[in-house]
C-alpha cells in the first residue's frame, strides 16, 4: 500500500498570504455556495459573477459544481466546459495581478486565448475582467467611495484601488448583463490618510451595488461592523437590518474561524440575499464550543439593534422590560473639553493640537498659576489652561473615565478610573459626570461588573465604545456600589444565561 501524500491546495495556502486583501479558502467558500437552492448548478442558463475576484476560488469552485451538474445534459466534457466557462461564469478583478491569477485559476492559463487554456477564448482575458479607473475626488474625497485624494491621487503607474464595480452608477453595464447569482469577497477599506489605522469602509459599497443587479440571489463574506453601524455604515445597518431578503446569515464572532491567521475586529459574517423571498432570516453564530441557531427577523419590533445569539436575546428582553432609562444618556464623549487631540511634547513643554492641525494650545508637565487644569491624554497627562476648555463648570466634577478604546472579547471596556474636580480629558476617554467621589466610585463598579460589560458587547464590534456602545446599560441606584450577583438577580438571570456571561466576558483588575 503507497503512501498517502499531503496535497494541499494552494488557494487555501494563498488565504492564509495576506491582511490587506483576505482572500477566501476555499472551504469558506463551498460553506456559502451551500445555501444556494443547489438545482442552481443543474441549469445550463444561470449566470455567475465574483465582484471582487482575486484567487479565483469563488469562480473554480462554481464550476467544479457546474462540471458536475451538468453532466448528463451537455454529456461531452470538453462542450460542458466550453459552455460553462464561456457562458455562465464571469468575474471582475480587484487589481491587474488578481485578474491574472483568477484567470489562472479558472482556465489553467494567465491568457485565455493561448492553447494552455481550459477553453479557447478571442481575447487574452475572457470573462474576467480588469479596468484601471481613477477616482473622482469632490473636495478631497472620491464621490463613489470616499477615498481620501491626499492617500490615493497617484501616479498612473501606481495602483489606485479604484476599483470598477462601485465607480459607476450602471453597474450592469459592466458586462450589459444581469445575473442570476452574485458571489464574492469584497475589499473592505480603504486608508483615509488619517492617523495609523484610520479607514473608510468600502464593502457596503460592494453589497449596496450587488443588490442592484442580482436577477436572484447574493451571497458575500463582510466583516460585521455593520451591525452596529460606524463610520459611514449608518444608512447601510438600516438598509441590511431591516432588509427582510436576507434568508441566512452566518455569523463568526472570531473572524479567524473563517480566515486563518488574520484578525478582523468584530468578526465576519456571510448572508443569502434572495430577491424574490422575504421572511425570516436562519441565523448560525459561530462560537468556539459550537454554532447557535435561531430563525428570527434581524431587527425585531422595537428594537434598534442586532443581537447575535439566542441567549443575548434572552438576556435583552428581560432587562428591557423594565423599562429603565439607559446609561448612555449620562455619557460625555471625548470631545466634551474640546479636546480633539494629539499631544507634540517638546521637553517639558509642547503643545495640544486639534485634529485639523489649524490650532494648538501651550501645555506644561507640571500645573502653576497659568496652567490649573490638569488634562488626561494618550500618553499621560498635562495640564493647560481653562481658557482653552470648553464646558468649564463641569471640570471641578468627579468624573468617571472610561477609555474610548477597549478590548472587545475579552474585557469589552478598557481600565475605567476616575477624575477628581479639577481635570478633564481629551478625546481618549468617554466621561460620566458624578455629584461625589461616592457616586464616581460606585459607577465603576457598576462597569466593572460582567453584566454591564457583556452588555456594552452587545452594542460595539469593533475596539472602539463611544457613548452610544453604553445603550442597552440600564440606569442604577449609584448611591451604593454593584456587584454580578445583585444585577443577575435583580433581572432574573437563569443559570444558563449566567454561564454565558461569564464565559463571554473576562474579569477586569
Amino acid at each position: 500500500m503507497s503512501e498517502s501524500k499531503y496535497n494541499p491546495d494552494v488557494l487555501s495556502c494563498l488565504a492564509n498570504l495576506s491582511n490587506d486583501e483576505v482572500f477566501t479558502p476555499p472551504n469558506v467558500v463551498n460553506n456559502m455556495l451551500d445555501m444556494l437552492p443547489q438545482e442552481l448548478f443543474e441549469n445550463k442558463a444561470t449566470t455567475f459573477l465574483d465582484i471582487g475576484t482575486k484567487s479565483g476560488v469563488f469562480l473554480r469552485e462554481i464550476a467544479k459544481r457546474l462540471i458536475k451538474g451538468l453532466e448528463s445534459e451537455i454529456p461531452d466534457l470538453q462542450k460542458r466546459v466550453d459552455h460553462i466557462l464561456h457562458k455562465q461564469l464571469f468575474g471582475i478583478a480587484t487589481t491587474e495581478l488578481t485578474s491574472l491569477v483568477s484567470r489562472r485559476t479558472l482556465y489553467c492559463s494567465k491568457y485565455p486565448n493561448c492553447r494552455y487554456s481550459a477553453s479557447r477564448f478571442d481575447t487574452v482575458e475572457g470573462n474576467i475582467r480588469f479596468r484601471a479607473k481613477k477616482h473622482e475626488f469632490v473636495n478631497g474625497r472620491c464621490k463613489w467611495c470616499g477615498a481620501s485624494a491626499a492617500q490615493f491621487d497617484r501616479d498612473d503607474g501606481l495602483e489606485s484601488h479604484a476599483y470598477e464595480f462601485i465607480h459607476t452608477d450602471k453597474p450592469q453595464e459592466i458586462f450589459n448583463m444581469k445575473f442570476d447569482v452574485i458571489v464574492g469577497n469584497p475589499p473592505y477599506q480603504l486608508a483615509d490618510g488619517g492617523q495609523a489605522a484610520s479607514a473608510v469602509p468600502i464593502y457596503h459599497e460592494f453589497v449596496s451595488q450587488a443588490k442592484k443587479i442580482a436577477h436572484r440571489y447574493l451571497i458575500m463574506i463582510i466583516p460585521a461592523r455593520w451591525y452596529v453601524g460606524g463610520r459611514g455604515l449608518e444608512k447601510f445597518r438600516d438598509q441590511m437590518l431591516n432588509d427582510q431578503h436576507i434568508r441566512i446569515l452566518h455569523d463568526f464572532p472570531d473572524a479567524s474561524d473563517c480566515f486563518p491567521g488574520v484578525e478582523i475586529k468584530g468578526g465576519v459574517c456571510f448572508f443569502l440575499w434572495d430577491r424574490e423571498n422575504i421572511g425570516k432570516c436562519d441565523i448560525y453564530t459561530h462560537l468556539q464550543d459550537g454554532i447557535v441557531q435561531d430563525n428570527r427577523f434581524l431587527l425585531e419590533e422595537g428594537m434598534d439593534t442586532f443581537i447575535r445569539t439566542p441567549k443575548e436575546m434572552s438576556v435583552y428582553k428581560k432587562i428591557v422590560s423594565l423599562h429603565e432609562p439607559s446609561l448612555s444618556l449620562r455619557m460625555n464623549s471625548g470631545r466634551y473639553f474640546g479636546f480633539h487631540t494629539q499631544l507634540v511634547w517638546d521637553g517639558d513643554n509642547g503643545k495640544l493640537q486639534t485634529a485639523d492641525g489649524k490650532s494648538s494650545f501651550p501645555v506644561q508637565r507640571k500645573n502653576n498659576a497659568a496652567y490649573d487644569v490638569r488634562v488626561y491624554v494618550a500618553h499621560g497627562d498635562c495640564w493647560i489652561s481653562s481658557v482653552n476648555v470648553k464646558n468649564k463648570s463641569d471640570v471641578d466634577k468627579w468624573k468617571v473615565l472610561i477609555p474610548n478604546v477597549g478590548n472587545p472579547g475579552s474585557t469589552i471596556l478598557g481600565r475605567v478610573k476616575l477624575s477628581a474636580p479639577g481635570t478633564c480629558h481629551s478625546n481618549t476617554y468617554n466621561h460620566y459626570l458624578a455629584t461625589s467621589k461616592e457616586e464616581a466610585e460606585n459607577v465603576r463598579s457598576y462597569l466593572q461588573c460582567k453584566f454591564t460589560r457583556f452588555l456594552v458587547g452587545m452594542k460595539t464590534t469593533t475596539q472602539h465604545t463611544p457613548p452610544k456602545s453604553f445603550g442597552l446599560v440600564p440606569m442604577q441606584d449609584f448611591s451604593k456600589p454593584w456587584v454580578d450577583e445583585e444585577l443577575y438577580k435583580k433581572y432574573n438571570l437563569t443559570a444558563d444565561e449566567i454561564a454565558f456571561i461569564e464565559s463571554m466576558i473576562k474579569p477586569m483588575e
